[in-house]
């Protein structure tokens, strides 16, 4: 391992212990720890032999701890193309039989994928923080990509975001079941 790169590590099934490149800080933010394994202690049954699509793909973490937790198929979106690069290599070292990586906005592209694609599947958005420059609006902009998933193309649609961010009881059809707060960030999830 380089110094200064930056690893994460798949924690719990087939793949646990293999380690995840990250890309830099400055173009993506990783999921924390607590907030992954919170996530996966929620969904640990039902995501088995389901697809999952972590839409704002980054280092693909997500994806690949659900595939590790016996997901069939994960699919990833990903525009910064240095993040892509670390997210192809990733996929390629765990499972590349069992992911599809797209390099594309996921504000473009979301719509296409529901139409190219009909499987059922766990959505999980970790979109930039709105702090960011340029992403005032990007929970709004999440919303619509939601609010355009058929009701019976998603088991559970999940947003990582800013735990100061209230987020509405309903996104079209799928209604608000529980938000759980880690500190700055928070899980909401809609079913």
């Amino acid at each position: 391992m380089k110094k200064n790169e930056i690893y994460a590590t798949v924690t719990a099934g087939k793949y646990k212990g293999k380690k995840l490149k990250l890309p830099s800080l400055e173009s993506t933010r990783s999921t924390k720890s607590i907030l992954k394994e919170s996530y996966f202690n929620t969904v640990q049954f039902d995501i088995i032999d389901e697809a999952f699509v972590e839409v704002f793909a980054g280092s693909g973490s997500m994806g690949l701890e659900a595939l590790s937790r016996g997901a069939s198929h994960a699919y990833f979106i990903e525009k910064d193309s240095k993040a892509f690069a670390i997210l192809k290599k990733n996929c390629d070292f765990i499972d590349a039989k069992s992911t599809t990586c797209k390099r594309a906005d996921s504000f473009e592209y979301f719509a296409e994928f529901l139409q190219g694609s009909t499987c059922r599947a766990f959505f999980y958005f970790d979109p930039p923080f709105c702090i960011r420059d340029g992403m005032d609006e990007i929970y709004e902009k999440v919303y619509h990509l939601i609010e355009q998933i058929p009701k019976n193309r998603a088991n559970l649609i999940t947003i990582e975001h800013m735990s100061s961010y209230k987020l509405p009881e309903s996104l079209g059809i799928y209604l608000l079941r529980k938000t759980k707060k880690f500190g700055k960030s928070s899980l909401s999830y809609y079913g």
